[in-house]
């Protein structure tokens, strides 16, 4: 019961995050979603900071494991970076903010370790991105253009950016494949 405890506290933070930001939500929103009294919440995570690190570390492990489904499923350029945007349209479908972006937009006011660790998630992507990109360049699939960290920046930018416009609008498909077509051939 202890591990179903604590990853129910991890899912619905984490939604309660992707929903209404780190600041907030609180222990007392948790305890009332998940069923359970707040000392319950402390027994597993004595602090928020606990609690969010360890909502960002499930997520980065999440993602890199995504990464990995995608290169041994996706051989090409184009198809990689096509399922990253299905990364994004499965958030925005799920009624979520990106867990980075809406780490970001709050990021002043989180604790230094999850300011730390949100800048290593969207380190983690950018690098991705850039690898894959690279790749392509590497492989011809793609032209250099502005290079492959140029390209994975302006990608990840519009995706997290899209996200945010879709929160705030409710529209409900904001970003076309096609938008990865215009950055890779022309950025």
């Amino acid at each position: 019961m202890a591990a179903g405890t604590r990853d129910s506290l991890v899912q619905t933070a984490e939604n309660l995050m992707r929903t209404r930001g780190y600041t907030s939500f609180s222990y007392a929103d948790l305890a009332e979603a998940v069923g359970i009294r707040k000392a319950s919440i402390h027994h597993h995570f004595p602090t928020k900071e606990d609690l969010g690190a360890a909502i960002v570390e499930d997520y980065i492990g999440r993602v890199r494991a995504e990464f990995d489904r995608v290169e041994v499923q996706h051989w090409h350029v184009i198809g990689r970076l096509e399922a990253f945007l299905q990364i994004f349209r499965s958030s925005a479908d799920g009624g979520l903010l990106p867990l980075c972006g809406a780490l970001a937009a709050e990021m002043s006011a989180l604790p230094p370790s999850l300011q730390q660790l949100t800048h290593r998630f969207f380190d983690l992507q950018l690098a991705w991105l850039t690898r894959v990109l690279d790749q392509g360049i590497k492989l011809k699939e793609i032209p250099e253009g502005s290079g492959a960290r140029q390209k994975a920046f302006l990608l990840l930018s519009i995706l997290e950016g899209s996200s945010f416009i879709n929160w705030a609008t409710k529209e409900e498909d904001p970003v076309s494949p096609s938008v990865i077509r215009l950055i890779v051939e022309h950025a």
